[in-house]
């Protein structure tokens, strides 16, 4: 699923982000914001709250994850 489509928050109170894209040749920003939500290496999969912040970090690297509800 697309992060831009991801579940609002009254409906899964947990979201599982896989960085299906690499940083690498992207901004800085977009490194350091993947760093911010756990993910580290290409494929890597964490589970994550669904809340505001997370949302609005997730549509900063929309193009590089994958979102799906828990």
């Amino acid at each position: 699923m697309h992060a831009a489509v991801i579940p609002p928050e009254s409906k899964a109170r947990r979201i599982r982000v896989k960085q299906i894209r690499s940083g690498i040749g992207h901004a800085a920003t977009m490194r350091r914001t993947l760093s911010a939500l756990g993910l580290q290496h290409h494929q890597m999969t964490v589970e994550l709250p669904n809340n505001a912040s997370i949302r609005g970090m997730l549509v900063k690297v929309r193009h590089l994850v994958e979102v799906t509800a828990v």
